[in-house]
């Protein structure tokens, strides 16, 4: 066992993502009783094993568990006005219990599993997600490393001084952060946040992290991920058929306005907008994207609202799939004169310094004891572990695409 002094990679329960609050509040008041279940994957083969990491993410777990909301934290989500004050009462008593989640290796890997009430485990994700990324990227953590990060970062920042000198369009490039999950350390994300905000503040607007949005001066960006929608294929009183209607209907009640940007993929785009009829179209402000080809998605997105008779001017399209500057900047030459846009870049923000990053999520794979399925445009973001369940999904959703298959 390492004698090095503990080092706790969590030090705050506002250090995740905002998503995490509003699906967390949405399902408090509507499914205060669901039981879910969340697995850990990492998608590629690591550089070095994971198993390793296992004693010491247990150790960081413990500590998590161990930490509170403390009061001017409370008061930070209190202010968000559509954060309700119950939710804020509920947080001030919460705390993780480390008898719903199991760290154990697997192999050269490591599986974690969060059991339990699903207002009790759903946000162990992004925890644990950055406590495995930090603790696997501690090796890496050196100088000349550094320096890298630094040296790309810089080479960002040329490239939007670069863009800044090209004609203007009909919107703004708007960025956000959206790296926590898969960041290098808590440390690097708050370095790289504040040498942009400091940089290229009229295009880097928002993070994803709560704690950081605090600490920078930002807004805290996210609305709603696909656990949120993927819970409602397994609440007993929605028809499958009918679980985005539902997931989205309930989310207007609960907001009446804000934080109106909906997921589209969890089935695909082309079952999302056979959903997303005038009601939604117009009680949303836009669509977030996060599978499938940018360019097809957003095109059929103006498609789908000028059907409606909707200009597509009045609204917003979010990208956050995986993207790097030089494909954000892609993507806006291509709609910037047609409809809103904003840009969530993750990794290639948060983790890029040479070494080779993780490709790691946990996610829903049951819930009230039924499985759960995510059924994007990208085969390989596909999630289920039950075969007849996405068979059925597929054939509901007339999902007859041959990519379309089971996977981790």
């Amino acid at each position: 066992m390492s004698s090095a002094p503990f080092q706790p990679i969590i030090q705050s329960l506002l250090d995740t993502d905002l998503y995490k609050f509003t699906m967390w509040q949405a399902l408090l008041h509507r499914h205060p009783a669901a039981q879910a279940e969340y697995r850990f994957i990492c998608r590629t083969r690591p550089e070095f094993p994971l198993a390793p990491l296992v004693a010491e993410v247990q150790r960081q777990i413990d500590h998590l568990c161990s930490l509170r909301f403390h009061q001017d934290e409370l008061d930070y989500l209190g202010g968000l006005r559509y954060i309700k004050p119950d939710f804020v009462d509920f947080l001030s008593l919460f705390h993780f219990q480390p008898r719903f989640i199991t760290v154990r290796p697997d192999g050269d890997s490591i599986s974690i599993v969060a059991r339990g009430p699903q207002v009790h485990v759903m946000a162990f994700e992004i925890f644990v997600l950055a406590i495995v990324n930090e603790l696997y990227f501690r090796r890496y953590d050196k100088p000349e490393v550094l320096a890298e990060g630094r040296r790309r970062l810089q080479k960002k920042i040329d490239l939007l001084h670069e863009f800044s000198r090209e004609p203007k369009r009909r919107f703004p490039l708007q960025m956000s952060d959206f790296g926590l999950r898969r960041r290098f350390s808590r440390t690097w994300q708050a370095e790289v946040l504040k040498t942009l905000r400091q940089q290229v503040p009229q295009y880097v607007t928002g993070t994803s992290n709560v704690d950081l949005a605090r600490e920078c001066d930002l807004v805290p960006v996210g609305t709603m991920a696909h656990e949120y929608l993927q819970s409602y294929q397994a609440f007993g009183k929605v028809r499958l058929r009918d679980f985005q209607r539902t997931a989205l209907e309930d989310w207007v009640q609960e907001y009446r306005g804000d934080l109106g940007i909906a997921l589209t993929d969890v089935v695909g785009m082309k079952a999302f907008l056979a959903d997303f009829d005038l009601y939604f179209a117009k009680l949303f402000d836009g669509l977030r994207h996060d599978s499938g080809d940018p360019i097809v998605w957003g095109e059929l997105a103006i498609a789908h609202y000028q059907a409606l008779r909707i200009d597509p001017a009045t609204k917003r399209f979010v990208f956050s799939d995986g993207l790097d500057l030089p494909q954000a900047l892609r993507i806006y030459r291509h709609f910037a004169d047609r409809v809103q846009l904003a840009f969530g870049i993750g990794t290639n923000l948060s983790n890029d310094l040479g070494p080779e990053p993780l490709n790691i999520v946990m996610k829903l794979f049951y819930c009230n004891g039924m499985p759960t399925a995510k059924l994007p445009d990208s085969p390989g973001k596909i999630h289920c572990t039950d075969e007849t369940f996405l068979a059925y999904l597929r054939q509901v959703f007339n999902r007859t695409d041959d990519a379309v298959s089971a996977g981790a």
